[in-house]
């Protein structure tokens, strides 16, 4: 090729500004970046890739694209990347670079070819080796990424939760309706022990109908303390689980995003070791490289989301894997604690009613006619003077009503006394 004969630059639209940095090497004489372009084939000399933990890397000001013009004051034009290389290598001290700000819009880069590439990881994503090679699709190193593999583990963890919220649910449903039926029972004995006369039953019935007033209350309270519990995995299940696999998501997007890059570099780098060795000129090569320089700034920037965006999934899923671990054994054990205790309650109250049944009453003079009635009450004429059958049966008709009646406590009662009546 001609020394006089140079293709103009195609800038593609893109923004160059110009700038000096100056960086101190690190202890293996090196700043920190790969340069490519240069002679003898492309008229620029531009960065293509800044290494993590480097003196560059630590400014931040060379970015992937950019085009270097001078080290420490030299003109490096028309030079090849290994002279500039070496010239770096030599210099002594802090090493001064001018060079051109690449100003790249990233939405250049999404490409229909970008795409295709990013939509071809997706589906090479859980492919075997033996399957993708088939095909003829080649898989990147970061395909079965064990984190996108999280997937199938936190649906299985959902799962596990919401029947551990059913169960839960459940079990103080019934402890609910159970504490409503000692209510009841404790307000019906509670209004016997009022109305019984007799004063052995009347505080019986009584003592026993604020035994189950008793349980209620403590069953309430013991409710209370237990609700949080699932407050708690509500929250895990509702809105931890949800964010991380949202997180993933994003995460695999972004890392599908950075192979395609990637991939498109790498076909771009394939192409121009072919022109070179057919030595035939590449249009773009020729005219500033700017379209290879464009995806080198997307992919730079692919790498550094992926980066943050994995740092995010791996913190998540350890708080996750942490509170899995910790929280859930905590709640099951304050859980059953506190149904334990409240059953050692519920025994300390019914021992404290231990011995007021069986209770020996006087049914002719306590339960249906009650002698301070009778002293009161004016004489029965004979038209008001009950038959004795009359009197059977009202006898029986109680009785039936005490023992069959549909009051949960008059079949309790009626329990109670069959002892007596045998």
């Amino acid at each position: 090729m001609d020394n006089d004969f140079y293709f103009e630059e195609d800038k593609m639209g893109l923004v160059v500004t110009s700038s000096v940095i100056t960086l101190e090497k690190n202890e293996n004489n090196l700043i920190g970046i790969s340069i490519g372009g240069g002679a003898p084939l492309c008229p620029c000399l531009y960065v293509v890739q800044i290494f993590d933990n480097t003196p560059a890397f630590a400014d931040g000001s060379l970015e992937s694209g950019d085009e270097l013009l001078e080290i420490n004051k030299e003109i490096i034009k028309g030079k090849s990347k290994s002279e500039v290389a070496r010239m770096i290598q030599a210099a002594i001290g802090p090493v001064t670079i001018k060079f051109n700000k690449l100003k790249a819009d990233s939405k250049k880069g999404r490409t229909l070819d970008f795409l295709l590439k990013k939509m071809k990881h997706k589906v090479v994503e859980n492919m075997s080796s033996s399957t993708a090679d088939a095909l003829g699709l080649s898989r990147a190193i970061l395909c079965n990424d064990t984190l996108i593999k999280k997937f199938d583990e936190l649906n299985h963890l959902e799962s596990l939760y919401k029947h551990l919220v059913e169960q839960i649910r459940r079990v103080l449903r019934s402890t609910f309706d159970l504490l409503q039926v000692f209510k009841e029972f404790g307000d019906i004995f509670s209004k016997m022990g009022v109305k019984e006369l007799q004063q052995r039953a009347s505080e019986s019935f009584t003592k026993f109908g604020e035994a189950h007033r008793t349980l209620w209350k403590l069953g309430i309270q013991s409710l209370k303390t237990l609700k949080p519990i699932l407050t708690d995995i509500g929250t895990f299940l509702h809105k931890a689980i949800p964010d991380i696999r949202l997180t993933i998501k994003k995460y695999a997007d972004v890392k599908f995003e950075y192979l395609a890059y990637c991939l498109k570099v790498k076909e771009m780098d394939d192409e121009e070791y072919t022109y070179a060795h057919i030595q035939e000129p590449l249009y773009r090569v020729e005219t500033g490289n700017y379209e290879y320089r464009l995806i080198l700034r997307c992919r730079q920037e692919a790498r550094k989301r992926f980066g943050n965006m994995r740092n995010d999934v791996l913190v998540k899923l350890e708080l996750l894997e942490s509170k899995h671990m910790q929280d859930i054994a905590k709640h099951l054990q304050h859980f059953i604690s506190e149904l334990g205790s409240y059953n050692k309650e519920c025994l300390a109250v019914f021992e404290e009613t231990r011995g007021l049944f069986p209770i020996e009453l006087d049914l002719s003079a306590g339960a249906f006619t009650y002698e301070s009635l009778e002293e009161t009450l004016p004489p029965m004429t004979e038209d008001e003077v009950v038959p004795e059958e009359a009197k059977e049966i009202t006898e029986e008709s109680t009785l039936q009503t005490l023992l069959h009646g549909d009051s949960v406590a008059s079949k309790a009662t009626a329990d109670s006394l069959l002892i007596q009546f045998d």
